[in-house]
């Protein structure tokens, strides 16, 4: 009786406190996905009720439309080349930041602060710098470089790269510490026997602590790829919703703002909502079932594996003479 009393209990201290949280999920996440869901049947203004039923001709216009190839194209680009610039430069930056040296603090803060920055006043900013008769330009230009001076956010064979060097000003902060915060879990008793062992630097950082920094370059690289699936506001901000397609730095958020709210096509935009949340969606399954999965497996308790390694726990082992003879025979 003791023990169902406690069960109840924890039960409803469980739902106590994870109620609230699981109501604000259901109101703000789930309820709004299902409502797109339904809008996107209908060829909807935005007010009154949806009446235009043309259940998936929207679904199947957003997969043979060219525009929206490009802005998946986009994101894919924006996808790899975010994890395959800002990664390796964070892991330098965070190795270096990580030994003692002269104003460690104040670099790490001025790495850390185009992270905290607003979108609208980076896009804003990087937007009137990159003009044409912006301040990179002329820079070069006083410099005796103006042969390299171009427009960066209307050539279609620059502006994609444009972007890319902004989101990685932008966000390589946030990776940086995230590193910075992996590295302090890592005992330096590890790096000191390497290096009694005759191990050079380089070997230890490869051998010892990329190995152990793994779990959080995993989740980094989760929070960069969805990131990267949902990106809108920078693009939104310095090419706006009709050069952003010209210039070849479209997304399919931006896309689903052009073409479904700006565009009077509410219920178009409502498909395209769904579209993005269902690609974000498998991606991120699919993801956490092939990477993020060795570092949950067997985490909680009563996993297959944790019973395994706690059957292995208690079995009983044999005593030293009789371990001594089985080796010598």
């Amino acid at each position: 009786m003791p023990q169902r009393k406690r069960e109840k209990g924890v039960r409803l201290e469980v739902m106590l406190l994870a109620g609230p949280a699981l109501l604000v999920f259901l109101a703000f996440v789930i309820f709004p996905v299902l409502m797109a869901a339904y809008y996107g049947f209908f060829s909807w203004q935005g007010y009154g009720p949806p009446t235009d039923f043309v259940g998936l001709k929207n679904y199947l216009t957003i997969l043979q439309d060219p525009l929206f190839h490009d802005a998946l194209a986009h994101n894919g680009f924006i996808l790899v080349f975010s994890l395959v610039l800002q990664g390796p430069i964070a892991i330098l930056l965070a190795l270096l930041l990580n030994r003692r040296m002269r104003g460690q603090s104040l670099i790490r803060v001025l790495i850390f602060v185009p992270y905290v920055i607003s979108e609208v006043v980076v896009g804003t900013g990087w937007s009137l710098m990159l003009q044409t008769n912006g301040a990179l330009n002329a820079m070069l230009t006083n410099m005796g470089l103006g042969f390299l001076a171009t427009d960066w956010l209307s050539d279609p064979g620059i502006a994609i790269w444009t972007l890319m060097a902004i989101i990685t000003w932008k966000y390589i902060g946030f990776a940086v510490i995230l590193f910075l915060a992996g590295l302090q879990g890592i005992p330096d008793e590890l790096h000191e026997a390497a290096a009694i062992d005759g191990a050079s630097y380089w070997q230890i950082q490869w051998r010892i602590t990329l190995p152990l920094l793994a779990p959080t370059l995993r989740i980094w690289a989760f929070l960069s790829i969805i990131g990267s699936l949902q990106l809108f506001d920078l693009v939104y901000i310095i090419w706006g919703q009709y050069i952003a397609s010209t210039a070849g730095t479209s997304t399919m958020a931006t896309y689903m703002v052009s073409e479904g709210r700006n565009a009077g096509n509410y219920g178009y935009g409502n498909a395209v909502a769904v579209v993005l949340f269902l690609i974000s969606l498998v991606v991120a399954l699919i993801y956490q079932r092939a990477v993020l999965r060795r570092d949950t497996d067997g985490a909680l308790t009563g996993t297959p594996s944790s019973r395994t390694r706690s059957r292995r726990s208690v079995e009983p082992q044999p005593d030293a003479p009789e371990l001594e003879k089985e080796l010598v025979r």
